[in-house]
């Protein structure tokens, strides 16, 4: 396999903030620090960014921190230049503690370490991903907003006046929020219990508020899904939350190397586990992606339930001697597998 060092001749590594960029020049052949600069992070920085590479001749790669935050603009822009970029993880806290932390050394350490890498990262793409991703995450705030107010009004419920209270009592919690909606206050209540049925009221509104938020939000990632990769959607187990989150997670084709990369990626790569005792048998892997992590087990939860294939397999593996935590864990790696194939190789055209 040919490293990066045998193929270019200089490394641009940059350490990304929010308002400024630190870029350090490495030589390849011998991962010297040749120059270092930093400009602000805007277009203006980014063009002096590519004129400080220019300085330096020869075939060049930059490595960059962040991609996906405070370095997505810096990405835009060299890709839209055709400029090779990989992606880096920032340093760990203990790497850091262990000598000086300066903008300076982070960007060097960005582009040795893209020199010493055997794989090197792709960023994600923007387009209908960067678009889904927006969505999701404006509907995961809704939903997560919509929870905590929902077990505000419980908590103030409980401990309410007993002419609230008494209103809400063997309800539940769609029966509670419509009530608190269309609670009016009485002149006969006294402070304490106007105070909280104006409280609850204001609470039962922007649940269904952020109600209506997060199912626009599901409309507008389920007209994007269909439109880019309507093949997806006809997988049992697959709505337009999950395949949304499996379409950000994979990018593009070619990203990830293999449906193993996939697999480590969704953090459901097997993990040994073996305790010197002849046992065989996997530990479960609390690494990467955690919410197409997630995505797989709903996947799997309700193959589980709908799918005869999966209850025969579950079935078949229990009598093997394993338990269900360790047939989930193996249909997620089976399912990890699947959908890498099915993205690699694109929708099928009539």
């Amino acid at each position: 396999m040919t490293m990066l060092a045998e193929a270019i001749d200089v490394v641009i590594g940059v350490d990304t903030h929010k308002h400024t960029h630190t870029a350090a020049v490495v030589a390849a052949g011998t991962g010297a620090a040749v120059e270092h600069a930093t400009l602000a992070a805007d277009p203006e920085g980014y063009a002096e960014l590519v004129a400080l590479a220019d300085r330096h001749s020869g075939l060049r790669v930059w490595a960059i921190e962040g991609t996906g935050s405070y370095g997505a603009g810096l990405a835009r822009h060299l890709a839209e230049r055709g400029e090779l970029v990989i992606e880096v993880d920032r340093p760990s806290r203990p790497a850091r503690r262990n000598g000086a932390k300066t903008d300076a050394l982070d960007a060097v350490r960005a582009a040795r370490e893209a020199l010493s890498r055997e794989h090197l990262a792709q960023p994600r793409t923007g387009g209908q991903r960067a678009a889904l991703a927006v969505r999701l995450a404006a509907r995961r705030s809704a939903v997560e907003a919509a929870t905590v107010a929902q077990r505000q009004l419980h908590a103030l419920v409980v401990t309410a006046p007993e002419p609230l209270r008494a209103r809400f009592r063997g309800q539940t919690t769609r029966a509670m929020l419509a009530t608190a909606a269309r609670l009016r206050i009485q002149a006969a209540w006294d402070l304490e219990t106007r105070e909280t049925a104006t409280a609850l009221r204001a609470l039962a509104r922007r649940v269904h508020t952020l109600g209506t938020e997060a199912r626009d939000h599901e409309q507008a990632i389920l007209a994007i899904v269909r439109s880019w990769r309507p093949d997806l959607l006809e997988q049992q187990g697959i709505g337009p939350i999950v395949a949304a989150v499996v379409l950000c997670a994979w990018s593009h084709a070619g990203r990830c190397r293999h449906d193993a990369a996939f697999a480590n990626l969704a953090g459901v790569a097997p993990i040994p586990a073996d305790s010197g005792q002849r046992t065989n048998r996997n530990r479960l892997n609390r690494h990467g992606d955690r919410q197409l992590n997630r995505a797989l087990h709903t996947i799997v939860l309700t193959r589980l339930r709908l799918d005869p294939a999966t209850r025969a397999y579950a079935e078949r593996r229990r009598a093997q001697g394993k338990t269900d935590r360790e047939i989930k864990r193996c249909l997620k790696r089976y399912i990890a597998r699947q959908l890498y194939r099915q993205l690699e190789t694109g929708p099928a055209t009539t």
